[in-house]
C-alpha cells in the first residue's frame, strides 16, 4: 500500500465516528441546555432600550443547528464537503451593529460546535467562564464621559464672558464648532463638570444667551 492510500483511508477514516442515538441526544441536550443558559445571560446583561426576543431566541436555534451539523459532518466525508460547498455560497446580510451581540453569536456557535464533538465538559467549563467574566465586567461601573453644552448667543461678543465661566466651573473644556447665524452664535462645547446645575445657572445670568442645554453623548441606550 502506497502512501497515498494510506493517507486516503486515514483522512476517511476521521468520519466513520460512530453515531448512536445515546450520543445524539446527549449532544443536542447539551447544546438546547447551553443554549437556553445563553439565552438567559443575554436577557440579563442586555442594556438596550429594544430588546429583542427574536435574536435572543436564535441564539438558542443556532447553538443547535452547529451541533447538529458538526455531528453530520464527523459522520461522513461527502456530508462534510457538501457542508463547506453550501456554506460558501450562503451570504449572510443582517448586520451586527452592538459588538456584545456578536460575542454572543460566537459564543453560541462555539457551544454548539464543542457540543457536536461530544466535548461536554469544555462546553460547560468555558460557558461558565464567560458568564463570569460577562457578569463582573457588566456591572463594572463606566467612566463618566464628558458632556455636550450647546449655548445660543445673540452675537459673538457674549463668547468672552462665556469663557470665563467655563474656566471656573469646568475641570475641561473644548470649543468643539462655532456656527454663526443671522441671529446670532450657536456653539458647541465638550467639557466635564463636577455640578452640572450650577454651570448652567452661571450661564444663564450672562447676558445676549438664549438658550442652554446640556447633554450626554455617551452613544449608549440604557434603561
Amino acid at each position: 500500500m502506497s502512501i497515498k492510500d494510506i493517507l486516503k483511508n486515514s483522512f476517511l477514516n476521521q468520519f466513520n465516528t460512530p453515531m448512536d442515538m445515546s450520543r445524539i441526544l446527549t449532544s443536542l441536550l447539551c447544546a438546547a441546555a447551553l443554549g437556553v443558559y445563553v439565552f438567559v445571560i443575554y436577557r440579563i446583561t442586555c442594556r438596550k432600550a429594544f430588546y429583542s426576543k427574536g435574536f435572543a431566541i436564535s441564539l438558542v436555534a443556532i447553538d443547535l443547528i452547529t451541533a447538529a451539523v458538526i455531528m453530520a459532518v464527523q459522520s461522513s466525508a461527502i456530508i462534510s464537503l457538501g457542508m463547506v460547498g453550501a456554506l460558501s455560497i450562503v451570504r449572510f446580510r443582517t448586520a451586527i451593529k452592538d459588538p456584545m451581540d456578536l460575542a454572543f453569536l460566537f459564543w453560541v456557535i462555539s457551544v454548539g460546535i464543542i457540543c457536536g464533538a461530544a466535548l461536554y465538559e469544555i462546553a460547560i467549563l468555558a460557558s461558565l467562564l464567560i458568564t463570569v467574566v460577562m457578569l463582573v465586567l457588566h456591572f463594572i461601573p463606566n467612566v463618566r464621559p464628558a458632556l455636550l453644552l450647546i449655548v445660543n448667543l445673540e452675537n459673538m461678543d457674549a463668547e468672552p464672558a462665556l469663557k470665563e465661566v467655563l474656566k471656573k466651573q469646568t475641570s475641561f473644556y473644548k470649543i468643539k464648532s462655532r456656527n454663526v447665524t443671522s441671529t446670532g452664535l450657536d456653539m458647541i462645547v465638550e467639557l466635564k463638570t463636577a455640578n452640572e446645575t450650577d454651570l448652567i445657572k452661571q450661564i444663564n445670568l450672562l447676558e445676549q444667551v438664549s438658550t442652554v442645554t446640556l447633554m450626554n453623548h455617551d452613544g449608549e441606550i440604557t434603561y
